[in-house]
């Protein structure tokens, strides 16, 4: 089916998330990246608006409804990852079984209207994102970078000069295993040459 790449493309940006989420530490949650200016949200902000904004988008504009509450009992890093991998999962199941017509029907989004496939792609933009403002807050923490979209810094910097692409977990349930036992990521090399794509460097 010709959106089957929507189903497939936000299986894999759930991965990203998870694995970007997995990069903080519990103690790094509360942390702004400026601590007295409240207008940036710090990471526990960020995952609360990951796991609620998700929700209603899904329940209101897609009409998929999973039942579940979109927020941890406690919230912490590791019961937010278990929450979002379940929920995710459950959403990804659900726009499997859709069809062409369904993506193709015009509903409400905010105050336009757009086809459902349109929205999906939104959705997956607005997910990648606050996933690029986590990946800035990570490194203002001093915390590595893994690969989101091919190699990060700290995977080697550019693909064309030996970089290679490293998520900290290879599926989600490998990332929940190893979180939960502590922390079993892939090892990272770090820079291989500078981070510039000008030839002369």
């Amino acid at each position: 089916m010709e959106y089957d790449f929507l189903a497939d493309t936000y299986e894999t940006e759930r991965l990203k998330t998870l694995s970007v989420w997995s990069t903080f530490r519990d103690q790094d949650l509360p942390i702004r990246p400026h601590p007295l200016d409240k207008r940036d949200r710090n990471g526990l902000e960020h995952m609360v608006h990951q796991c609620v904004s998700e929700n209603k988008w899904f329940c209101a504009m897609l009409g998929i409804e999973i039942g579940a509450d979109p927020l941890p009992q406690t919230e912490t890093r590791i019961e937010f990852i278990k929450r979002y991998a379940e929920d995710s999962a459950q959403r990804l199941a659900e726009l499997r079984r859709k069809d062409k017509p369904w993506f193709e029907a015009v509903v409400p989004f905010f105050d336009v209207q757009r086809t459902r496939a349109w929205i999906v792609l939104r959705r997956i933009a607005h997910t990648a994102h606050h996933r690029a403002e986590q990946g800035m807050l990570l490194r203002l923490l001093g915390r590595e970078n893994y690969s989101v979209y091919g190699p990060s810094i700290d995977s080697g910097c550019l693909a064309d000069r030996g970089a290679v692409t490293i998520y900290p977990y290879a599926d989600v349930e490998s990332l929940i295993e190893g979180e939960s036992a502590g922390g079993r990521k892939r090892k990272l090399p770090g820079p291989l040459q500078p981070c510039t794509e000008r030839p002369d460097s």
